[in-house]
Order: structure tokens, then sequence, then C-alpha cells
């Protein structure tokens, strides 16, 4: 099965479909990778404040695959957005995944209310890094619309993709416009509200009638309106299950019927961007 691939405004493209590895205990990662490259996926998300880069790393090695065919992103930790401290930790980076080059950089949460407000200098950071050759992409995770406009009128650099929360309680769409207007692709995560969707009526009538499992059903939403997805799950079935997306659509009434299951803020599991401020 060919996972499609979105092409990006830089001129690279990514696969449409990978696996995450949040909350992967670090000592399990290698092994779940590895399992997850067997059944497939060649996207891999990981970050530092996961703590298992290495362990994507060791799988990376073992794999065999080559290196132009994974694609492979990483994001910047909350405690390193200072400058100089975000180029000694990308190159950290790069070390414990054992590459001289990852396919997409990210800052992980934009923190508005630290580091005087300043993160700015936190993207031109990963600016220099792209152009250094460290990262052949970069973009950002949990920006609002206005962090994004600031960073785009500041630096007159546009990030590549914004990976923020998305599911079908909480679809997230001023931030997925704002997006589109700068031609970003969206990356969702959380794509299933941590199973909170699976025992949705709607989902499971969706579900029965194309006969695929709401998880099937949920990932499909997310691809047929375009976003990128990273489902993580320590089980191999579930990894399998997770992949087997391109064999058949929803119909537009089910993505409308899925799409009005939107609770709007209330339907948020994660910290709101605007006042998120953890610091490790």
């Amino acid at each position: 099965m060919t996972v499609p691939t979105l092409q990006l405004h830089d001129g690279t493209s990514i696969p449409q479909l990978g696996f995450g590895v949040f909350q992967v205990p670090p000592p399990e990662t290698a092994d779940a990778v590895r399992q997850a490259l067997e059944v497939g996926y060649r996207h891999i998300d990981t970050a530092q404040m996961y703590g298992n880069e290495a362990g994507v790393g060791e799988a990376i090695r073992d794999s065999g695959i080559a290196r132009d065919d994974l694609y492979v992103t990483t994001k910047l930790n909350n405690s390193f957005h200072r400058p100089d401290d975000a180029r000694r930790e990308i190159d950290a980076s790069l070390e414990r995944l054992g590459l001289e080059q990852v396919d997409l950089f990210l800052i992980h949460w934009p923190l508005p209310t630290q580091y005087d407000g300043d993160f700015v200098q936190t993207w031109r950071a990963l600016i220099e890094a792209q152009e250094a050759g460290k990262s052949r992409s970069i973009g950002v995770s949990n920006f609002q619309p206005a962090h994004l406009e600031r960073i785009i009128d500041e630096t007159g650099v546009v990030p590549v993709v914004n990976q923020v929360e998305v599911h079908p309680f909480f679809t997230n769409e001023a931030v997925r416009a704002a997006d589109r207007e700068h031609g970003i692709l969206t990356e969702a995560w959380s794509p299933i509200a941590q199973g909170g969707v699976l025992d949705d009526p709607t989902i499971g009538e969706v579900a029965s009638a194309v006969g695929r499992t709401p998880a099937q059903v949920t990932l499909r939403w997310h691809l047929q309106r375009g976003d990128i997805v990273f489902p993580k799950s320590m089980s191999a079935e579930r990894m399998r299950e997770n992949f087997e997306l391109f064999d058949f659509e929803l119909t537009t009434d089910q993505v409308d019927a899925i799409s009005g299951l939107d609770r709007g803020e209330d339907g948020r599991t994660g910290p709101n961007p605007d006042t998120f401020d953890w610091i490790p």
C-alpha cells in the first residue's frame, strides 16, 4: 500500500501518513519504530521533549532502509528557545538520531508568555539551521494564527507545516484556515482525541457503513480533508490497522457528518497555545 505524498511550498514533499512516538517509553522506542517500518511506515515523528530520539535513530540504523526513503521530523524542546540554546540542541538532536540532517525541524510550542514573548528569535534559529543544511524543511507546532502572522511578517520565511491538535471534536478550523492562507500544511496531532472519538455514535455508523473501524474512519476523515496524520500505537496489529487507509473512501456526506461533531474550544484535549507556558 502506497502512502500519498503532499507537496510542501519549499519544493520538498512529505508522506501524508506517519508514525508518531509521543509517549512511547524511550526503552521501547526502537522496537516500536522497527515494527512500524516493517509495516510500511516511512515517516517518523519524534521530538526532543519525548526523550526518545535515540531510539528512533537506532531503529533507522537497524532497518537497512535507505535514508532518502525515510522522512524524519523532530521538534525543539520548550527549554531551548533562546538562539544559542536552540543552535546547540539542534545539533544534539542530530547526534541522538545519528543523522546529518532531518527532513523537518519544528518549534514545539510558541510559548508567547515566556522568553519575553520572543518566539521570532527561535524561528530565526531554525531558519539558520535550514540554511546550514541541518534540516531540509522547517515548521512550527501549536502556532495560532497570530503567532504565524508574526514570524512570517518579521522574517519573511513561511513554515512548511503547522502541527496542531485536530480531531472530530476539535476541528480547529481557524488555524487550518490560516495555514491554508499561507500555503502551510496542517499536521494533526491527537487525531482520534486520545481515543475519545472511538465510541461516538456518528463515527460508529460511518464505520459500519464502510466496513472499517472507528479509528480507520477517523484517520481517513483527516486524510480526505488534507491533513497529515501520524497515529501512535505500541501494537503491531494496530499499526497495520492504522496503515490500511488507502483502499476506501468516505462520501462527502460522511465527511461532513464527522466534521459536524466539532465542539469548538470545549473539544480541545491539550493545552491552549495562547496560554501554555510549561518549560521542563
